[in-house]
């Protein structure tokens, strides 16, 4: 199997994590990339319509968007599934892999709006709503953090590399302030080896 990866994508990070929890990353080529909104690395969008990474080939068959790499990643190995398959732990793990992904995506937009967006064409008020949703999903996530221990999931590698990535980007946030048990979790988990050795660069 090959990625096209950016060490520094949150995204490829959650299929990097889950491939070195399943012992998975022996099998997989990481091919580097560099790609933006504005400037799709054509290897990528010959890939994937959207030009969106990860993007993970198999053979003949390629699939894009973390949620479906990393649901496929988890179906090739006979290890504990990360995406449990029936119940309520399925649908647990799933909300919580969507609040994550929410929180990245929000993310996400705010960088382009204040990083790349040329200075005279930012919009405060598009920065201040990707904000707020960041915000809340911090609080709704301090509100369940005891809910994030047990089994290893989906949901909890996916929050995790959120955090991950406001550390990255927005360490001026100061998310673990008035968040002490979300910051706890996370804490305990960003030791884990598959997170240290997925640590976006600088």
């Amino acid at each position: 199997m090959k990625l096209l990866y950016s060490p520094s994508s949150p995204y490829v990070r959650k299929a990097l994590v889950l491939a070195i929890e399943t012992g998975l990353d022996r099998s997989i080529e990481k091919v580097p990339v560099t790609t933006t909104p504005v400037a799709p690395a054509p290897e990528v969008a010959s890939r994937n319509p959207v030009s969106k990474i990860p993007a993970l080939i198999d053979g003949a068959l390629t699939l894009y968007d973390s949620p479906v790499v990393c649901e496929y990643l988890d179906s090739k190995h006979r290890k504990k599934k990360l995406f449990p398959a029936k119940g309520k732990a399925r649908w647990a793990a799933l909300r919580q892999q969507a609040l994550g992904d929410g929180l990245l995506d929000a993310a996400l937009l705010a960088r382009y709006e204040n990083f790349l967006r040329p200075t005279d064409k930012r919009w405060s008020e598009w920065s201040d709503g990707q904000m707020a949703k960041i915000d809340g999903a911090l609080n709704a996530l301090e509100k369940e953090a005891g809910t994030l221990k047990g089994a290893l999931t989906i949901g909890q590698i996916t929050i995790a590399c959120a955090l991950g990535y406001l550390d990255f980007r927005f360490a001026e946030l100061g998310w673990r302030d008035k968040r002490k048990k979300l910051a706890a979790w996370y804490g305990k988990f960003a030791q884990r080896p598959s997170m240290k050795a997925t640590m976006p660069p600088g």
